[in-house]
């Protein structure tokens, strides 16, 4: 049965261009797909030509809109077991302190499908329609994650974890293990034939690979035409080590082995040379940037708007654990937050730090319906799904939220269009998302919640 949406519609088509339909309505047809959005009712339904009563119509409040679901970028699955620790260290300190220890536990299978299940669910709760997960080392519980995942219905790109150096005796492979471990991976998930549940291949970062193992999973991204995901300069110690093993920068490191594809997402980019940003242009790569992260592990407060002027596409990411957050819509503020701040730096005299030393009084803050467009169809774009998820263009899958403003506490007057979604953004949490929906189908409802 197709189902409309009457009510307030929003959702953005570029990063500099936000729509809405205050008095509107969304159609869904019965296999997940939009058939209809506007503001004229009547004329798409005499066009469509069926028996209004044959349609199911839902109106929603004046305090509640329909939005595209939210895209989370860059997320460790595993990690969700600890989110909230260790985020006092720097970056390598918190790795080896914290999380190759935790990871090397998922060798337990039953302790995986308790974790993985908790943090899907999570996710869907905090209105998360599509992640890009990494998992860890060992294939058998990545698969029960890419299992869970399309078991609760979200749309999700896997990854099994490699790592051939640099990295504990106790959870590392070699070579060859990783990357038959890899190949293996990407043939049972295809194996799997759900549609929303895909793999990627995942170099943890260039420091725990090897030049061999980069080469191997670069050949295997181009052959099997799969995305991939890594992690790129985060962190200013990190990014001298990569230089110095690989004697190139570590955009390049990565480009040399054939992975900065357009299929490719990078998490951070905090630190990137202007060649390596343009670099990731000419090859279509993306970046996941992760505020809470960045902050958390002392790494730096990466400049978006830097990337997206020089063309690069740029989504969310919450980065569990290093993320102290699993909502994007947490990320999509940090975002804000971090805008913010650079623009401090850049244009005032702050007491007690000085003059800004790089001034720049032309730079734009990033405004809250850009931080929409990161956060939904910028993700998409980000992870190359964005033909299919992202925003509400007709020919698309329905992966949306229904958002109610007034579930914590009624305004007290009425909100127009731009109201309601900056008061979401800037008041809201995963209460006041009702439902949510993943190619048409509801993955959370309200007695879920």
């Amino acid at each position: 049965m197709t189902t409309i949406y009457r009510g307030t519609i929003l959702h953005t088509k570029a990063f500099d261009e936000f729509e809405s339909f205050e008095n509107g309505y969304l159609a869904v047809s019965k296999d997940g797909k939009i058939i209809g959005v506007g503001n004229d009712y009547d004329s798409w339904l005499s066009n469509y030509k069926c028996n209004a009563s044959t349609l199911s119509e839902v109106r929603l409040s004046e305090d509640q809109f329909l939005m595209p679901g939210f895209v989370d970028c860059h997320i460790h699955a595993p990690q969700y077991a600890q989110y909230g620790l260790g985020l006092d260290m720097p970056l390598l300190d918190w790795l080896n302190t914290y999380t190759f220890p935790l990871e090397a536990k998922f060798s337990d299978q039953s302790y995986a499908l308790k974790v993985y299940k908790s943090v899907v669910e999570a996710t869907i709760r905090c209105g998360t329609t599509l992640a890009s997960y990494f998992a860890t080392n060992n294939l058998e519980s990545t698969l029960v994650l890419a299992r869970e995942a399309a078991r609760q219905g979200q749309r999700a790109l896997i990854g099994k974890v490699c790592s051939n150096c640099n990295s504990p005796d106790y959870y590392v492979e070699t070579t060859e293990e990783s990357a038959k471990a890899t190949e293996k991976f990407v043939a049972e998930l295809q194996g799997l034939k759900n549609p929303l549940v895909l793999p990627t291949i995942t170099p943890r970062f260039a420091l725990s690979c090897s030049k061999e193992l980069l080469q191997e999973l670069g050949d295997i991204a181009k052959r099997l035409d799969v995305h991939v995901q890594s992690h790129i300069s985060e962190n200013l110690a990190e990014v001298e080590v990569v230089k110095g093993i690989f004697k190139t920068s570590y955009a390049g490191a990565y480009d040399d082995a054939g992975l900065l594809t357009k299929k490719t997402v990078m998490a951070h980019g905090v630190h990137l040379e202007d060649e390596e940003i343009a670099l990731l242009k000419q090859r279509g790569t993306s970046v996941a940037h992760c505020p809470a992260s960045n902050t958390m592990l002392n790494s730096g407060l990466c400049d978006v708007q830097r990337l997206i002027n020089a063309g690069v596409t740029v989504g969310l990411g919450t980065d569990v654990s290093g993320g102290n957050s699993v909502s994007i819509q947490d990320a999509l503020l940090r975002a804000l937050d971090v805008s913010k701040h650079l623009d401090f730096f850049k244009k005032q005299n702050i007491r007690g730090t000085g003059e800004a030393k790089n001034p720049d009084p032309k730079y734009a803050q990033l405004k809250y319906k850009q931080a929409l467009y990161l956060a939904t169809l910028g993700g998409a774009k980000a992870l190359s799904l964005d033909h299919m998820t992202g925003n509400f263009l007709l020919g698309k899958e329905f992966d949306a939220l229904l958002v109610d403003v007034s579930v914590v506490e009624k305004p007290v007057r009425p909100l127009n269009v731009n109201e309601l979604i900056e008061k979401f953004i800037y008041t809201g949490n995963d209460r006041n998302i009702l439902e949510v929906f993943v190619a048409g189908k509801r993955v959370k409802t309200p007695e879920s919640a």
